[in-house]
């Protein structure tokens, strides 16, 4: 007998434009995935990615039950030997040489997966233990940091009001290709149209011809590593038309506008020319557009953080926002208020402790902790240096830091030397092969899904909840299990530990933390009273946290004391999801500053002005610059094993201007060495004249070649790692962020 067909609503997981997909199930097959044309926020708009779940899903590679390295080769085994295997391994490094031995990596799916952003936490803790690293380091870090330091926590990210603005200035973004990166936009291209429909502009900032700038009314082919001289000049130019004016409504609320006027003075527009290639005039005229726009916006996004200034260039970002009158204003660049609540909902409205970085320091290079981490790139350093406190074992979780991270070989050749290494991950990869014990979580469609982080950038204020498309199979434990039995075995209870005992002491910790906030709509409610209502919507996992997250946050019901709000419940009675707005102004009650004011001069960002004239006055390298790039089709490292998204032209091409190309002496088809300090690669050269001369360009996360790597596809399509070739001595010395983009490179002919 034919199964019966079902429809399933679910949010995609992939990227951070959190698109809504219906997908067609036929018994325990998908059938078809297309994009949810009732979706409150995507309206149906899907991307190549977004489709290949159910390839993601029946990928043959992906591992489905518990891997233990024997004699140097994975064996399979059951979950009981796997734990067993875990604790043996991590704790006998702990008993040797302490927790602070123990090192942990979290890659940049976990902001993707619910219970990952609720009990890596819970883990992390429990290894006790400093030496955390994540994707962070080599992504968006230094915008949270500047945006900490401006607005007083790290969640505090203005975003551009793309659906209502009349001007968007675009550096390092290339939102036709990545979707939009701490800016949550489905049809992030759509929305540019519509943008320039209405009569706006679009201007793209970039050292590369990219997507975006083909569909833009205007690119400007800037200097790799010139992103915060430019603003810094284009904030400059503002400030001396007299026309600077944070508006009538913040002018109480923003402290710093003289302080930063008089640091910003030797950055005038003819004094950066040499050092970013734009014209003064260039940079006048773009000053006197955002001022003259009925409203603007300027977003900067990853190609501005993983440089040599990517903080400065950050806050700059939001300087130009701000004395252009374009801060928390509808069209310019404004806070979200998510569903679930974050630290700018919580706490004491518009006042609060404020940001800092520095609650301790790296053991080998003494690099200042910031959010909680040390940057990706002293994590090969701090494994091989000896000493005290020096890293034995790892921890991983949805992560490919020798594939992602800074000179990849190095770090490579320091996770071979690990005494034990434990890997949360459905894929043997470039990092897992090193890995003695390696735990698969269930598939994307058998989990849950709410978007905790996404929610928290995103253009509108909107909240989905998806149930999962399959049912567990039988033995695998969900996620969050997975996660909270780590913690209990890192916390010494033994590879016996009930998960549900550690998901119960989660849950008291958060019930205790809004019993106790004066902000929270439970504040001095009885305990067991919230609880019972809230065990009672959700007994387990994520989803009682998520629920008692909702019901406290900006929407929710209180507990009962709102009847209109929301709840778990009411988000699954609504599978398109709930449209709860537009952005609304929000300053001064998301401030978490000491002053209660937006801090426009924080003394770290100002002092860091004086390295970036030092590098306006230098001479330009003579050495070719090597800058990233992105494809529609692939999400950093781990999308490359589906073939539908890797099979056509190959995209992993060294971009030469034709220029380059000629004084080097090669043609597009042919192979180039690229050195760095560090490294060397040969690629394939794809001649364009759509990349400023001087710079070539490589993609990030390729490189599969190498052996031990279970990626069939991947394997075929290998590609070259853009991360040989980058210095793990380079880094944002404000955040420890790397420096991906900028690299001084020699570009040679491989004759064959």
């Amino acid at each position: 007998m034919a199964s019966t067909e079902r429809t399933v609503f679910r949010t995609c997981p992939l990227c951070e434009a959190t698109c809504g997909l219906e997908i067609t199930v036929a018994g325990d097959t998908v059938t078809r995935i297309r994009g949810d044309r009732n979706d409150v926020f995507s309206k149906g708009f899907i991307c190549p990615k977004g489709s290949t779940l159910k390839q993601l899903h029946e990928d043959p590679n992906r591992i489905r039950t518990p891997l233990v390295k024997r004699n140097g080769e994975f064996v399979p085994v059951s979950w009981d030997e796997a734990w067993v295997e875990v604790d043996k391994g991590l704790r006998g490094v702990i008993a040797r040489h302490g927790h602070g031995s123990v090192g942990a990596y979290v890659g940049n799916p976990n902001a993707h997966n619910l219970s990952p952003l609720i009990y890596n936490r819970v883990w992390l803790q429990a290894l006790g233990s400093k030496q955390r690293f994540s994707a962070s380091s080599v992504d968006q870090l230094p915008k949270q940091i500047s945006s900490g330091y401006l607005f007083g926590t790290a969640a505090s990210v203005a975003v551009p009001d793309i659906d209502r603005t009349h001007y968007i200035l675009m550096l390092g973004a290339n939102p036709y290709e990545s979707n939009g990166s701490l800016c949550t936009a489905p049809d992030f291209p759509g929305r540019l149209e519509a943008l320039r429909e209405r009569g706006g502009k679009v201007v793209v900032v970039d050292p590369r011809r990219s997507k975006t700038a083909e569909h833009a009314d205007e690119w400007i082919a800037i200097r790799p590593n010139g992103d915060a001289l430019f603003l810094a000049a284009l904030a400059n130019a503002i400030l001396a038309t007299g026309r600077a004016d944070v508006g009538d409504r913040l002018r109480a609320h923003v402290d710093g506008i003289a302080e930063v006027s008089r640091a910003l003075a030797p950055f005038t527009p003819e004094s950066v020319e040499r050092a970013t290639g734009i014209e003064a005039s260039v940079i006048r005229r773009l000053a006197n557009e955002l001022l003259d726009a009925e409203s603007a916006c300027v977003y900067g996004r990853i190609g501005t953080c993983t440089v040599s200034f990517g903080t400065t260039a950050s806050w700059l970002v939001d300087v130009v926002n701000a004395v252009t009158g374009n801060l928390d204003s509808p069209g310019g660049v404004m806070f979200p208020l998510p569903a679930a609540g974050n630290p700018t909902t919580r706490g004491e409205k518009g006042r609060g402790k404020g940001f800092r970085i520095g609650r301790g320091h790296s053991r080998v290079r003494k690099f200042p902790e910031a959010l909680g981490e040390y940057p990706a790139a002293v994590m090969a350093e701090e494994i091989l240096t000896e000493g005290e406190g020096q890293i034995r074992a790892m921890v991983t979780v949805a992560g490919n830091p020798v594939l992602s991270t800074p000179n990849s070989e190095q770090l490579d050749e320091a996770f071979e030397q690990l005494e034990f290494m434990v890997a949360v991950d459905i894929y043997i990869n470039e990092t897992t092969r090193h890995a003695d014990v390696i735990l698969p979580p269930p598939s994307h469609l058998e989990r849950s899904h709410f978007d905790l982080v996404f929610t928290a950038f995103s253009i509108r204020n909107v909240a989905n909840y998806s149930e999962p498309v399959f049912e567990l199979p039988e033995g695998q434990p969900d996620e969050w299990e997975i996660l909270a039995k780590l913690a209990g075995i890192a916390q010494g209870l033994g590879a016996g530990v009930d998960p549900q005992a550690v998901d119960d002491f989660t849950f008291d910790a958060l019930l205790d933390s809004l019993l106790k906030d004066s902000s929270s709509p439970i504040h001095g409610r009885d305990r067991d009273e919230i609880a019972g209502i809230v065990t009672t919507s959700a007994a387990r996992g994520p989803e009682r946290m998520l629920d008692l997250m909702l019901r406290t946050g900006p929407y929710g019901d209180g507990c009962g004391t709102n009847p209109k709000g929301i709840s778990l419940a009411t988000l699954r009675e609504h599978p398109h999801g709930i449209d709860f707005g537009p952005l609304e102004p929000r300053i001064p009650e998301v401030l978490r500053t000491p002053s209660g004011k937006v801090e426009l001069a924080p003394e770290p960002l100002l002092d860091d002005l004086v390295r970036l004239e030092a590098f306006m006055v230098a001479e330009p390298s003579e050495e070719m610059m090597l800058v990233g790039r992105r494809h529609v089709r692939s999400n950093n490292s781990w999308m490359h094993n589906i073939e539908v998204l890797v099979k056509g032209t190959p995209r992993c091409t060294l971009q030469m201007h034709p220029s380059d190309a000629e004084r080097v002496g090669v043609s597009s088809g042919g192979l180039a060495r690229v050195t760095s300090r560090v490294g060397s690669v040969v690629a394939t050269v794809d001649v364009t004249s759509d990349i400023r001369p001087n710079v070539v360009s490589l993609p990030h996360g390729w490189g599969h070649e190498v052996e031990g790597v279970k990626l069939d596809v991947a394997r075929r399509y290998a590609g070259v790692n853009s991360n040989v070739l980058t210095d793990h001595d380079q880094m944002d010395p404000l955040s420890g962020n790397a420096v991906l983009n900028g690299i001084p490179v020699r570009v040679e002919v491989v004759r064959s």
